[in-house]
């Protein structure tokens, strides 16, 4: 179960998120809210058995996509860190020579397959990726290559689907109703997921707990959590870190700024979603935070129960380095009052901390905060009077980049 504490007084207005629960439930873009409990088992099926053909005929699976197609399935592997015989490899979300020519490297002359995720097939980057890494596959497999192509994307329409129909192409969908950001849950993650060793049944599992935590219970954690969110934004408190103690979590870091940045920043107002890792970044950004200006809340990630084989500080002969103060204790306990020391601390320097606390570091838990996480930002969104939904803003580099490069219309 997902805790939320915080110094801050929180007063739910719970009318008001009634109303903006039933909002979500019949927007066109609410799929995600009861995606836990209605997913479609046939698909969920068949990604499971898909995973399994991967895994016992590449040694690597390409994922291609950019922004929701790509950065919540590699924040799970990354923080669940799986053992699967594939190794999970990304193309396409960046346009950089070096990364893709650092990935054929990889590839080499390995068996791999494809993965590319797009509801349209015709976003720039994964789309160059995909004519690249196509050509590669071709030249290996031949009239074999399409077998391993695996397209998630729109049900009925799009570049992408034409041609996984044409090519024969297994495929799978990203629903109509979920937008790339929230679609983690769905096969845009839940392939990649499988494949990478994650136990994708008790993923669900976690947000389908963390949905009923939040039904007809005004004082949930993601309810508070959002409530606090708008109250500060009024307050002037405009920027946000989400701050964790664990470097597994940087890419979860990442998801959720790509959530949060594309949900609420809108008409010029928002707060803005920046990251940390601890004591990492303690030694780099620790002076502003703790003497910058306050315009910033903090928000920990921790976990009650550490899931790793203990490491204990050993015993000395000599106290060269002045440790002996913490020989046999464990690299937990050590970090855990560091991060207590840095509550207080940026408590002490003027910022709001708020501690968002999980069980563990496993699939059920990480299932339950993703819902969570979604839950919350749509609430914050809407409290704030934005729609969580679009990202208008997004298309304004694209057209100017399609000007520059010359494509027809622009």
């Amino acid at each position: 179960m997902i805790k939320f504490h915080s110094d801050i007084d929180v007063t739910v207005d719970v009318s008001r998120i009634r109303e903006i629960i039933n909002d979500i439930q019949s927007d066109p873009m609410g799929g995600w809210y009861d995606l836990p409990e209605t997913y479609d088992h046939a698909e969920f099926d068949k990604i499971q058995a898909t995973a399994k053909q991967i895994q016992n005929n590449s040694k690597y699976l390409v994922c291609i996509g950019i922004g929701g197609s790509y950065l919540g399935h590699r924040a799970l592997i990354d923080a669940l860190q799986p053992k699967s015989p594939t190794k999970i490899l990304y193309a396409g979300n960046s346009l950089s020579t070096r990364e893709l020519n650092c990935l054929l490297d990889t590839l080499g002359d390995s068996d791999f397959s494809i993965n590319v995720i797009s509801k349209s097939g015709t976003t720039t980057e994964p789309a160059v990726a995909f004519r690249l890494l196509k050509a590669k596959l071709q030249e290996k497999y031949g009239n074999k290559a399409s077998e391993r192509i695996f397209a998630t994307t729109d049900a009925r329409k799009g570049a992408l689907y034409e041609e996984a129909v044409a090519e024969g192409y297994a495929r799978f969908v990203v629903p109509d109703n979920i937008g790339g950001r929230y679609s983690v849950l769905t096969a845009a993650g839940l392939l990649p997921l499988a494949v990478a060793g994650v136990n994708i049944d008790q993923l669900m599992s976690g947000a389908a707990t963390e949905r009923a935590a939040n039904l007809d219970n005004s004082e949930s954690a993601a309810i508070r959590y959002a409530t606090m969110r708008a109250d500060l934004l009024k307050k002037n408190y405009d920027v946000e870190i989400l701050a964790s103690f664990e470097p597994c979590m940087q890419y979860f870091e990442e998801w959720c700024k790509q959530l949060f940045g594309e949900s609420e920043g809108k008409d010029k107002q928002g707060i803005f979603p920046t990251s940390v890792i601890y004591t990492t970044d303690l030694h780099s950004l620790g002076q502003y935070l703790q003497d910058g200006r306050r315009n910033i809340f903090e928000t920990m990630l921790r976990f009650s129960e550490e899931g790793a084989p203990a490491v204990t500080v050993p015993q000395l002969a000599k106290d060269l380095d002045g440790l002996k103060y913490l020989e046999g204790k464990t690299l937990d306990f050590l970090n855990t009052k560091a991060l207590e020391a840095t509550v207080a601390a940026h408590r002490d320097g003027g910022i709001p901390v708020s501690e968002i606390t999980i069980p563990t570091l496993d699939e059920k838990s990480l299932g339950a905060l993703v819902y969570f996480f979604e839950l919350s930002c749509a609430l914050s969104a809407k409290l704030s009077g934005v729609n969580p939904f679009d990202q208008p803003g997004v298309e304004a580099y694209k057209r100017n980049m399609f000007h520059l490069l010359g494509k027809p219309g622009f």
